[in-house]
């Protein structure tokens, strides 16, 4: 994989998305709340220009809700985002926010609901453009038949007269890819870009997303639940669990050398980023229990409750510890205990 430009593009600094909860109509209309759900619980994150950065983790463990303060879509409740060095905290409501979101794009998990099965290809690809107010008339059909042959879809002009009915999933979520490219944006964050798609098709739109990177300069946040595809497309990856990012590091020392329990569970039952040698079986830990409501996060270490490792220290809550270059883990024994040795 190219090396990624190392040159800052995105920061979040300590991000916090805490949603209230409120227990009917009475507790809504006095704006009463019986504590919150902390979707996302003070994260830091740097995206460099022309990465592909990995966010993984369970579902609940706050990776969507980051992409969402990323895109824009959902406020963060404290905490500061950069955009090349320029603080767009605030943007709510103005028309840099509309600028703002030419540059950062929103790929979708699902195809099937992005698409208005009203609307042909060309009407959803050259929307973005009429919103924006965009180009002439034909400067919006240059774009849209660009967009639709750089994500895969020739005879572009064919495609873009069709519905939605009359393709298949793959090519669905290539014109999902297309009417995010059409504005030509900077950052790109993939929600589980792949998941809905049959495994065979999966491969193409990977490779497509990558060849896209190198043609167009873009930086994705990549959001998954699997580590191992993680694995393939990712320059680093940051593993979160309960609202906060556990550990990050280049995608393949996170991989082989994991320096946080829970990373080392989910690698040991990963299917293809450690396949064994001849006769030997891997090891794998099945965590215990179920992943705590958000609503009430355990004391200190949030993963302590399920961490086959916790001992005394960890009713306090570690920070990020610098294990490598690049590579940090927020675990106690993230720089004493042997990678090996933290899968429990």
């Amino acid at each position: 994989m190219t090396e990624a430009t190392q040159d800052e593009v995105l920061r979040l600094e300590d991000l916090r998305v805490h949603f209230p909860i409120r227990g009917g109509f009475a507790d809504t209309l006095t704006r009463r709340t019986r504590g919150v759900v902390r979707a996302v619980d003070g994260i830091d994150l740097t995206l460099h220009r022309g990465e592909v950065l990995a966010l993984v983790g369970e579902s609940g463990s706050g990776k969507t809700t980051t992409g969402r303060v990323v895109v824009k879509l959902t406020r963060q409740t404290t905490g500061s985002m950069l955009l090349d060095g320029q603080d767009v905290t605030s943007l709510w409501g103005t028309r840099a926010l509309r600028d703002y979101r030419r540059r950062v794009q929103l790929i979708f998990q699902d195809p099937y609901e992005t698409l208005n099965p009203k609307h042909t290809i060309r009407e959803f690809v050259i929307e973005p453009l009429r919103v924006n107010g965009i180009g002439t008339a034909q400067e919006r059909e240059r774009r849209v038949m660009d967009a639709l042959d750089a994500a895969g879809l020739r005879p572009a002009a064919d495609f873009a007269a069709r519905y939605p009915h009359e393709l298949s999933g793959g090519q669905r979520q290539r014109v999902v890819i297309a009417g995010a490219l059409v504005l030509d944006p900077d950052i790109i964050v993939a929600d589980e870009p792949v998941s809905m798609l049959d495994v065979s098709i999966r491969t193409e739109l990977l490779r497509l997303m990558l060849d896209l990177r190198e043609a167009r300069g873009l930086t994705y946040l990549f959001i998954t639940h699997d580590l191992s595809l993680a694995w393939v497309i990712a320059d680093r990856i940051a593993v979160m669990y309960l609202g906060k990012i556990m550990e990050i590091g280049p995608a393949s020392e996170v991989i082989s050398k994991p320096r946080h329990p829970y990373t080392a569970a989910l690698v040991s039952v990963s299917p293809s980023t450690n396949p064994p040698a001849e006769g030997e079986r891997p090891k794998r830990t099945i965590l215990a229990g179920e992943t705590p409501d958000a609503s009430a996060i355990p004391s200190g270490c949030r993963f302590r409750t399920r961490c086959p490792l916790a001992f005394e220290k960890c009713v306090e809550e570690p920070p990020l510890i610098q294990v490598g270059e690049g590579h940090a883990a927020a675990c106690w024994l993230a720089e004493t205990a042997a990678p090996e040795a933290l899968a429990g």
